[in-house]
Formats: C-alpha cells, sequence, structure tokens
C-alpha cells in the first residue's frame, strides 16, 4: 500500500462524508436564515424558537435524502471492499 492509495482514499472518504452531511447543513442553513430574519423583523429574541424547526426540517430532509445517502455510503464501501486485494498485494 502506497502513499498514494491511501491519499485516494483518504480523498474519497472526505467527498463521501461531504455529500452525506450536505443534505442536512444546507437545510438547516436555510431555515435558521429563515428564523434569523423573521426573528430581527419581529424582534423576538428568544433563542429556543429556531431549534424546534431545524430539529423538524433535518428529520425531513433525512426522509427525503436518505435512501441516496444509504445508497452512497453503500457504494463507498463496496469499492473500498473490492478494491482491497490490489491495495494489498
Amino acid at each position: 500500500m502506497t502513499p498514494d492509495n491511501i491519499i485516494d482514499i483518504s480523498q474519497q472518504a472526505l467527498y463521501v462524508i461531504t455529500m452525506l452531511a450536505a443534505p442536512m447543513l444546507i437545510s438547516a442553513l436555510a431555515i435558521g436564515l429563515l428564523i434569523g430574519m423573521f426573528q430581527a423583523a419581529t424582534q423576538i429574541n428568544e433563542m429556543t424558537l429556531s431549534f424546534i424547526p431545524k430539529l423538524l426540517i433535518l428529520v425531513v430532509s433525512i426522509m427525503i435524502a436518505g435512501p441516496w445517502m444509504l445508497e452512497l455510503i453503500l457504494n463507498y464501501t463496496r469499492r473500498l471492499f473490492i478494491s482491497i486485494p490490489t491495495l494489498i498485494g
């Protein structure tokens, strides 16, 4: 196993992690921005006001993107397992 192989596997892992986290982070960011604008417009400074909508939007985003996320991580794992003989030998 060469350092190039390790770097390649690490880059693929970081890409998969980024793709897995993106739907949840983007949806939480969007709802947080909307709630922040609402709080600024109405001058309601309640810290817990944004918690429940963010939690709900995260559950919805996992329900929508969950099958795609599962397929992505399964494909990465399969490719990694298939490449084990070439990495060892």
